[in-house]
């Protein structure tokens, strides 16, 4: 059945792909104005197909659309309700609290954390398709939405219903934002808005209106499943879907209007009345005629652009209106970000869609900011009837138009790594991506091995194609994404002229499912930023103006010449003989770390502290050279402190009072790259570190357990291997802020050697020790993984990967649990992080040594206020100073802001899961960093240097590595005679072999 079906969606996609090449072939011959043709969505669920019976539960647009689901009909009558205290049952797991609401009236459930299911009987009181109603309020967390998993009678009825949202609600803390010294605006924090909410469930990225549940005439068991977040429920209720008119049945409804004719109201898109994602914030634009203008500052005058792009991410503005009446709606807005792409948003006026049109509305790209009303298809602007006084226009990120081609696309990737597999079985080359293990002066017969390769073929080529033309025909024109998919279709097309030469070309399999994965998440993004809303009477003429050129050439002008007098150093009008404090970090994070010194530590010790923003580590290098260093300097690389100590540029911080207790703070293994013989240089800030990342439900469809020694991932890596997936090995834990620059992103070393036992100098640090038996082990190892065992040798971006599940299980840094979070919503409760892999000890242990990037904090030697400086040292790392910036600057925009302070304590108070604290706990307990020694940053460069000419000239290990071992040698030698340090003084490396704390 399931192949008879796939052939008949492959015949049906045929007939479309023909179909659309005969229209194009029309287009290019016809006289009328270019336009691409538009392709039926239903071509789009012919590819799509049915989902097989062994997938589980389907994907919600196919599960509506099944026959079983379409045959019922739409529900009617008063709603069917439940209370949430009456639940029925609840798990053991699930903390869960009874008590009286006084906003209620009544009973409410406070479900404490985001663990086990609660469960209610709720009755239906016919067939038919049913919305889901819920009262709910959030409990105090993270800066994350609530997600609870819905079953009804116990299953899942389709595959979204794992991961359904309840929004928490923000807005500014002030408004108007406060300035800095040189007038540009600083970022307030964000603030919950509390109370209670209605919800209709739903899902953006796959309807616009709300979800539907079939249900028969009955009894039902709704199951509420923790995923994430605590919150409060008042009521649960099965309600009939909500009819929404057309805009012609909505109009003749109208009354008639008094609305003054010359009315108009602006309203500042920046000035929202709330939003449901810390990520959606204002942004600073500079052109003419924006609103207001920034004259030459940072002014965050427009809201959205890339941080508003996420389906279901909402913004409301309130509208006050002089009469009741019918009013047209204008917005300013550019929506240009990815090209010709539209972007679609559903609107609401006080919590209701007016009207269908308004459902997925359509904004089409456009180069530059424009003002257009809300209107139909002929441009004729829609008309609001709005009784007098204040409104809610609410408008909701929706990208349900273009989920056919997201799971089309999905799909397609699975049918390359089909044939990728197949290919790799015929020719035994169970390797990953670019790696060929077969004899290329062999010739393949494919169509002996498997007659359908070359249809197999033919048939992914043309539905790609069928996806690149649907877009086009959407947004009628190319854009980034379809050109990708047109290189996808031009790649197919190569490999099909020698489909014997597939085993030789297995690569391009791998490179096609990249690209397609990659423009998967750009076609799915919505983005556009707002400059400001006009609500008028429909004959009014607001005459707000738009910049032609001569505009343009003036606004640059007037720029330049403010340029030549206008200050851009944060530092002037300070107060003379302040602490200077150079910072390397995004201005959010300045502007806040300004913002808490003025609040706390001036009023607190009486020093004033003057602020200055940097760019690169670079500059303080030359400033020191220059002899006009700060005295304190914030966000710099790990190796910085020890370069600068070396040629006496760093203070020591031993000397100082309350060293042992603020030295305490921190994890100790880490601080070895801080100590330069016996003495202390710095003060780490934040960390990078590396954790097991798991999709724990393609592991389960394997029968495979997360890995906790290398045993178990040599142990799992044939059954990877033969179903097209891999593993992924860590690379080193470098920080993105220009931190750790004489580190590259490359395969990391450090773990083995420390894991083996092994240490790269001598107890004195003046002689490499890579080629000991310990580090031979080591690089044995590491070498083998990729050489030996097939484990790709360069994965540029493990997010798409792990994402989309050819990498299912891998090694990656703590930014990688930033982007499942943000970026890969639908794998919610579907993937763990765990401590990395280690090597088990005689005594049980798994040892888990690995290094942690991290951001420097320290004094400059030549600073005449050393003891102003390190009490301002010992409140930037006190816990509750790192506390409360790490709570306030993710609240700007969400976990994407997320502070890893190095401080243990404030590191816990960081909204992690118990589950989550727990893995990074134990990973901490196991930080190891190296320290550094003149001549240190050859280390890395021979390292890799060795890895190439073992993996890819073939020189055995420990030839490669005594190799390594002589040059570091010689340039450690060279800078110790240029340091002036003689074979008999040594660097006093404390030996460092037992983690921190207790298990």
């Amino acid at each position: 059945m399931k192949k008879s079906g796939r052939i008949a969606r492959r015949l049906a996609v045929a007939g479309a792909a023909a179909a659309c090449a005969a229209a194009l072939v029309w287009r290019f011959a016809s006289t009328e104005p270019a336009a691409y043709p538009v392709i039926a969505e239903e071509s789009l669920y012919d590819l799509i197909g049915s989902p097989a019976d062994d997938e589980g539960p389907v994907p919600y647009l196919q599960w509506i659309r099944s026959e079983a689901v379409r045959s019922m009909p739409q529900a009617e009558g008063a709603p069917s309700a439940v209370l949430a205290a009456d639940y029925s049952a609840a798990s053991e797991e699930a903390t869960l609290r009874i008590r009286y609401d006084e906003a209620k009236r009544a009973n409410v459930v406070d479900w404490n954390d985001s663990k086990g299911w609660v469960e209610w009987k709720v009755e239906a009181p016919e067939d038919g398709w049913y919305e889901i109603v819920v009262d709910y309020a959030p409990l105090p967390g993270s800066y994350s939405n609530a997600i609870r998993g819905v079953q009804i009678d116990g299953e899942y009825p389709f595959r979204e219903a794992r991961r359904i949202g309840f929004e928490r609600m923000w807005r500014d803390s002030k408004f108007p934002y406060d300035r800095n010294a040189i007038a540009n605006e600083i970022r307030p924090v964000q603030t919950e808005v509390s109370g209670w909410t209605t919800k209709r469930l739903s899902d953006h990225s796959l309807s616009a209106e709300p979800l539907r549940f079939a249900l028969a005439e009955g009894e039902h068991t709704i199951r509420f499943v923790g995923v994430k977040e605590p919150l409060s429920i008042y009521r649960i209720a099965l309600a009939a879907p909500e009819p929404i008119p057309s805009y012609s049945e909505y109009a003749a409804e109208l009354p008639k209007s008094d609305a003054s004719s010359a009315w108009h109201s602006r309203v500042e898109a920046e000035r929202f009345a709330y939003k449901t994602s810390t990520r959606t914030r204002p942004i600073s634009i500079s052109e003419p005629h924006v609103s207001p203008d920034p004259e030459g500052r940072i002014v965050y005058n427009v809201l959205g652009g890339t941080n508003w792009q996420d389906p279901g991410d909402s913004v409301a503005w309130e509208v006050d209106v002089p009469e009741t009446g019918a009013y047209a709606i204008d917005v300013k807005s550019f929506r240009g970000y990815n090209g010709n792409a539209s972007v679609y948003r559903t609107i609401k006026i006080d919590g209701r869609v007016p009207f269908r049109e308004l459902l997925r509305y359509e904004f089409a790209a456009n180069s530059a900011m424009d003002i257009a009303p809300l209107a139909d298809e002929q441009g004729n602007p829609y008309l609001f009837y709005l009784t007098e006084g204040k409104h809610l226009l609410e408008m909701t990120v929706d990208n349900s138009t273009i989920r056919p081609v997201i799971i089309a696309l999905n799909r397609l990737s699975v049918d390359i790594g089909d044939i990728e597999r197949k290919v790799r079985a015929i020719s035994g080359n169970y390797g990953y991506g670019g790696v060929v293990n077969v004899d290329p002066s062999r010739v393949w017969e494919m169509d002996k091995y498997d007659p359908e390769m070359e249809s197999k073929l033919i048939a992914v080529r043309d539905e790609i194609a069928l996806v690149s033309a649907y877009l086009k025909g959407l947004y009628q024109g190319a854009t980034d994404s379809t050109t990708a998919l047109d290189d996808a279709v031009s790649r197919l097309n190569g490999l099909l002229r020698d489909v014997d030469n597939l085993p030789n070309d297995v690569a391009a399999f791998a490179e096609i499912k990249t690209n397609l994965n990659t423009w998967t998440k750009t076609i799915e993004n919505q983005p556009m930023h707002l400059d400001f809303l006009v609500v008028r009477a429909p004959g009014a003429d607001p005459d707000y103006r738009l910049p032609d050129t001569w505009d343009k050439v003036r606004y640059a002008g007037v720029n330049f010449a403010r340029s030549f007098f206008q200050p851009y150093d944060a530092g002037v009008g300070k107060e003379e003989g302040a602490l200077t404090v150079w910072v390397q970090r995004g201005r959010d994070y300045v502007d806040l770390l300004e913002s808490m010194i003025a609040q706390e530590f001036t009023p607190r010790t009486g020093i004033p502290v003057n602020i200055n923003l940097v760019a690169n580590q670079n500059v303080l290098l030359m400033s020191a050279a220059a002899g006009q260093q700060p005295d304190v300097a914030l966000g710099f690389g790990m190796e910085v402190p020890a370069d600068f100590a070396m040629r006496g540029a760093a203070q020591d911080l031993t000397r100082f009072e309350n060293f042992e207790d603020v030295f305490g703070r921190f994890t100790p293994g880490v601080m070895r790259s801080y100590t330069v013989d016996g003495k202390v240089y710095a003060l780490p800030e934040t960390v990078t570190y590396n954790m097991l990342f798991v999709r724990t439900d393609i592991l389960e469809e394997l029968g495979l357990a997360p890995p906790n020694t290398w045993e178990d991932v040599l142990a799992m890596l044939p059954t990877l291997q033969e179903n097209a997936m891999s593993f992924m090995f860590p690379k080193l834990s470098t920080l993105d802020q220009g931190a750790m620059t004489f580190m590259s992103r490359k395969p990391d070393f450090i773990t083995p050697y420390y894991q083996h036992g092994a240490d790269f100098y001598a107890p004195d640090g003046l002689r490499p020790t890579l080629n000991s038996e310990e580090g031979y082990a080591a690089f044995k190892q590491w070498t083998d993984w990729f050489a030996k065992y097939d484990l790709p040798r360069d994965v540029p971006e493990f997010f798409n990967h792990f994402r989309f599940g050819s990498i299912p299980v891998g090694v990656g840094d703590i930014s990688m649990y930033i982007q499942l979070t943000v970026a890969a919503p639908e794998l919610a409760g579907q993937w763990k992080m765990l401590p990395i892999p280690g090597i088990e000890s005689p005594d049980g242990t798994v040892v888990r040594w690995t290094s942690q990037g991290l951001a420097s904090a320290m004094i400059l030697s030549a600073s005449e206020r050393k003891e102003e400086a390190w009490k301002f040292l010992e409140w930037w790392t006190s816990d509750d100073v790192q506390s409360r910036y790490a709570n306030d600057i993710e609240s700007f925009a969400g976990v994407e802001y997320r502070w890893h302070s190095a401080n243990l304590n404030a590191m816990r108070s960081v909204p992690w899961t118990e589950e989550e604290l727990l893995a990074i706990s134990e990973q901490w307990r196991w930080a190891k960093n190296m320290p550094f020694v003149p001549g240190y940053y050859m280390l890395p460069r021979e390292m890799d240097f060795a890895w190439n000419r073992t993996l890819l000239e073939g020189e055995p290990p420990r030839e490669a590595l005594e190799e390594a071992q002589m040059s570091l040698m010689r340039e450690m030698r060279r800078k110790q005679v240029e340091f002036g340090i003689e074979p008999g003084d040594g660097w006093n490396i404390e030996t460092y072999d037992e983690p921190y704390g207790k298990e």
